[in-house]
């Protein structure tokens, strides 16, 4: 199955490394400790973005079961009516 929103995903977190990356090595040679922080900053929140990526595939896999359970059950009630000649 596709994972709609993947790309978006991977894009973020690449972008946001490659900000990472390059305020580091700005803040190494300038010597700036503003730099260095930002480089910080941007690792982190490649580090967010990773984590509610994952918390959002739990949530989708969840609601994705529940919709089968769902289903089943729709199903075997309506096995149930038919057999008992209810149905319309």
């Amino acid at each position: 199955m596709r994972h709609p929103g993947r790309t978006l995903t991977i894009a973020a977190v690449g972008f946001l490394l490659l900000d990472a990356v390059l305020l580091l090595i700005a803040g190494l040679w300038a010597r700036r400790a503003g730099l260095l922080v930002g480089a910080g900053a941007c690792a982190l929140l490649v580090v967010a973005v990773v984590m509610a990526w994952r918390r959002y595939r739990r949530a989708m896999d969840e609601v994705a079961a529940a919709r089968r359970a769902m289903k089943t059950e729709v199903e075997s009630i309506r096995d149930l009516l038919r057999q008992a000649h209810l149905h319309n």
